[in-house]
């Protein structure tokens, strides 16, 4: 009975190092293909620009030019960070929840950390951004604004 008791703890630990070292490796993996993930967002977001047009068929001139590792005074936030072309405006994208579907958006913050713009970054969100109570992108809003440390711009 002590042999097997032994015996099944060996391969419960051996089955928790495998598992440990599996979530280790896709943190490892998350982390140091954070550059390039965040590079491939900022292509996808300049050709939502480039493919946006108003009324009168304008284009949005608009472009993000590079990826800021942004440090918050609190880690409650999860998105990237992009400094926009020709402006002292960065740009927030993040994601949210709508009908169990993720969508991302995007936030224009000015040069005083406030927000001054939200706008949606998909096709599908393009669709669903004016069914999504105000009372949730105004919680977004407050919670970027309030995550960023007033005047301290990097």
């Amino acid at each position: 009975m002590k042999e097997t008791t032994i015996q099944d703890l060996k391969e419960k630990a051996i089955l928790l190092a495998w598992i440990l070292g599996f979530l280790l490796l896709i943190s490892l993996l998350w982390i140091f293909t954070q550059k390039l993930q965040a590079n491939n967002l900022m292509r996808s977001i300049n050709n939502v620009f480039v493919n946006n047009t108003d009324e009168e068929n304008n284009a949005d001139n608009r472009r993000v030019s590079e990826y800021i590792q942004q440090k918050t005074k609190d880690a409650g936030l999860y998105g990237y960070w992009f400094s926009m072309v020709n402006s002292a405006d960065r740009m927030f994208v993040f994601t949210v929840f709508k009908d169990g579907i993720l969508i991302p958006l995007g936030a224009i913050i000015s040069e005083e950390d406030s927000v001054t713009e939200v706008i949606p970054l998909s096709a599908h969100a393009i669709q669903v951004f004016d069914t999504l109570p105000k009372s949730i992108l105004k919680m977004y809003t407050s919670r970027i604004e309030s995550a960023l440390d007033k005047g301290s711009r990097k």
